[in-house]
């Protein structure tokens, strides 16, 4: 039925879930919604299962194109809610275009994004995930386990926003020098050491490189084969953002080459096809992410930055009370939750 007489204003159907997405939203529903847990990815095929429902929220592998809003406009649904900051698999146009609204969780927790970053940093340093490995089978041999003090090295910042913002911090503490870039200077960073300045100098000062910025047109591919080329040998790369922001087929060039002396990534271009899934008795056919992890320098973990308590509450608590307020009319508390 499609009447909008039919609607549940109060029921969400969750896409893309897994266990503790049901842990968390159920234990904190204060507002009584009636709440539809799917597995399943969002996409032009999945949109049937929604049944007379108003409200659907979303992670960031959903895909919530044209073709999948125009289907939840045509199911009355009025609000997309994702559950999480980035929103580039939102095609924000086409919402405007069907009168669906979209809300999001611009911050939920900035210092377990920054605080992941820093463990890979660490862990591909000291190599404490071999260690661990090489002490259970009882070889207590150093060999192949050098690091390097992280006092003292220069560390570049891309987007200095609330996470760019936590890992900086963090990277002072350790006795670093920040170098930063942003469109927009940040005064308080300023204040506290950081030193902004152009892109290519991060990428040509900078022992140790950390995205922390939004994927979209200009951000795009921001790491690639000219950008690479500028940057020290033996750098480190850390991406715990977007995906996209890496240039997949240029870092493994860069890795061959010795260019890149080690990559940390929590985000991969093409994860939604793998992550949060258990594909550890299937035959992976994704050559480049396999390529990835072949080589000793390189750390992938699968998009587990956010993965804190204390995250996953804020996620469940601010997606309900954006929901509630645009049921309601009333204005959502953080301006940048709303994006239609």
């Amino acid at each position: 039925m499609n009447s909008a007489a039919s609607l549940n204003e109060n029921k969400i159907a969750f896409f893309s879930t897994q266990p503790y997405d049901k842990t968390f939203f159920n234990q904190y529903n204060e507002f009584g919604f009636e709440l539809d847990f799917f597995e399943t990815q969002l996409n032009p095929q999945t949109v049937t299962l929604i049944q007379e429902c108003s409200i659907v929220c979303v992670f960031v592998n959903d895909i919530v194109n044209e073709a999948v809003i125009k289907q939840l406009a045509e199911k009355n649904v009025k609000i997309i809610a994702l559950r999480c900051a980035g929103f580039n698999n939102v095609d924000l146009e086409a919402a405007k275009k069907y009168n669906l609204k979209v809300c999001r969780v611009p911050a939920y927790s900035p210092q377990a994004v920054a605080e992941h970053a820093m463990a890979m940093i660490l862990t591909l340093n000291r190599k404490t995930h071999k260690a661990y490995n090489r002490v259970r089978e009882q070889n207590f041999s150093l060999n192949g386990l050098l690091g390097f003090d992280l006092y003292g090295k220069t560390i570049g910042i891309i987007g200095t926003g609330n996470i760019g913002k936590a890992f900086a911090k963090i990277t002072l503490g350790f006795g670093c020098k920040v170098l930063a870039y942003d469109i927009v200077t940040n005064l308080e960073m300023e204040k506290d050491g950081v030193v902004f300045t152009t892109l290519n100098n991060v990428f040509k000062e900078c022992d140790i490189i950390s995205l922390h910025c939004p994927l979209n047109e200009q951000t795009k591919h921001v790491i690639k084969e000219e950008s690479i080329a500028l940057m020290k040998d033996h750098v480190m790369i850390i991406n715990t953002s977007r995906g996209g922001l890496i240039e997949t087929a240029a870092v493994i060039e860069g890795l061959k080459e010795g260019k890149i002396g080690y990559l940390g990534i929590d985000v991969y271009e093409q994860e939604e096809k793998l992550f949060f899934r258990d594909l550890s008795a299937d035959i992976i056919q994704d050559d480049a992410i396999q390529r990835l992890m072949s080589f000793p320098n390189v750390l992938v973990t699968a998009h587990q930055a956010f993965f804190t308590n204390e995250a996953l509450t804020q996620i469940a608590l601010v997606t309900f009370n954006n929901i509630k307020a645009l049921l309601t009319e009333h204005d959502i508390e953080n301006k940048a939750a709303l994006l239609v």
